[in-house]
């Protein structure tokens, strides 16, 4: 029988929260720098977000693949692709969404023509389903090379693949140097790609994808090892000390192949799901052995239960809210100005509390985080779980 670790719903449900907190912002001009990606090469609290995230799905994965493995090769296969495939498909809606915009006074259909194809969830359906079936079809040990094989070919790749600048030189770690990029225009044109940057250029790309992949394969090894090993103080240490290793090896790395979130770099891969395991490893020795649990654990524990359900609706809400135009007042143009119900919340409620906006902007993010907290609280109150 499989053993119950709590602590992994909390991790799990800690990185949703943060995940939305990082992304909802009051104003994206004032955002305190923890809470800000790294601008190119380094790593931010905000940069291990989402490799965290991929970290947990690998983590849940291996608590289902004994089932999946006791069932009909077809059925098990079918069911692996049906969920990522939902997924994947869900950010594409959720890209799309709500399917028509505010254009000169009058609402009009969004064109698929400039649709970004890529996302976040898009990369955790990928990343899942490749991971998984990587496990079905090659087990423990065979996925643990690959996922070595594949941060290590996409180093050589992206080292040797570089791009040339305009002025002949060549930096594959940079935005133009990288083949990912050229890759994603090729394959997808411009017009399907994020520009963030200011450019054509998706940071949830095809070829950053390939070490996403990885970071799934390490976060069910580390669940497995859990599952075999039990509560035991040895495998806390164990698990502590392996996350140190891949920390440290992703430091050493990233002399080489900076660590790099925005072209997911195999150092990156390294270092962040070192910093997971052994975050892991604390939480379960505080929660598991010590008892730590209380109002902060069942805080995050919530998110946990409903996780995609929960970062999809802090999307959709805000997308359907901006749909809602009030007036303020006339621009300079002449033309008429008008906010949005959550964009009148943070100018008129969030941003006056103080005169450093930072403060105001991060009021809103967390007011934001309470109000789908309440939404997964009264979720998992009434036992309704949405699963994905």
């Amino acid at each position: 029988m499989q053993q119950r670790f709590y602590s992994l719903d909390v991790f799990r449900g800690a990185t949703v929260c943060l995940m939305i907190l990082v992304n909802n912002p009051g104003s994206w001009s004032y955002i305190y720098p923890p809470l800000k990606h790294a601008p190119w090469h380094g790593c931010t609290p905000t940069d291990l977000v989402f490799p965290f995230f991929l970290f947990a799905v690998g983590n849940a994965l291996s608590f289902v693949m004994p089932k999946m493995e006791a069932m009909p090769a077809g059925k098990a296969l079918g069911k692996i692709v049906k969920r990522g495939a939902l997924i994947f498909g869900i950010g594409l809606l959720l890209n799309w969404y709500p399917f028509v915009q505010w254009q000169d006074n009058q609402l009009v259909a969004k064109s698929f023509g400039n649709l970004r194809i890529f996302g976040v969830l898009q990369r955790i359906g990928i990343a899942y389903t490749l991971a998984a079936l990587v496990l079905y079809f090659f087990k423990t040990r065979g996925a643990a090379y690959m996922a070595m094989v594949t941060l290590l070919a996409y180093w050589l790749i992206t080292r040797f693949g570089g791009y040339a600048a305009p002025d002949g030189s060549i930096d594959p770690y940079s935005l133009e140097g990288f083949w990912g990029t050229h890759l994603d225009r090729a394959l997808l044109g411009d017009k399907h790609l994020y520009h963030g940057e200011g450019v054509a250029f998706d940071p949830e790309g095809i070829a950053s994808t390939l070490p996403a992949i990885a970071q799934v394969i390490f976060g069910f090894l580390a669940g497995q090892y859990i599952q075999i090993k039990g509560k035991t103080e040895s495998m806390v240490a164990n698990l502590f000390v392996s996350g140190l290793v891949l920390w440290l090896a992703g430091m050493a790395w990233g002399l080489e192949f900076p660590i790099n979130k925005k072209i997911w770099t195999s150092s990156y891969v390294l270092y962040t799901s070192g910093l997971a395991s052994m975050i892991l490893a604390a939480m379960i020795q505080l929660i598991e052995f010590r008892g730590w649990k209380g109002a902060w654990s069942r805080f995050f524990d919530v998110f946990g239960k409903n996780p995609l359900f929960i970062f999809v609706m802090s999307a959709l809400v805000p997308k359907t809210l901006a749909l809602i135009r009030i007036p303020t007042g006339t621009g300079d143009d002449g033309r008429e100005k008008f906010s949005s119900p959550l964009g009148w919340f943070y100018q008129h409620i969030c941003a006056p509390v103080s005169s450093k906006p930072e403060n105001g902007s991060l009021l809103y993010a967390v007011i934001f985080i309470t109000v789908f907290w309440a939404m997964a609280w009264w979720l998992d109150k009434r036992k309704i779980y949405i699963k994905v």
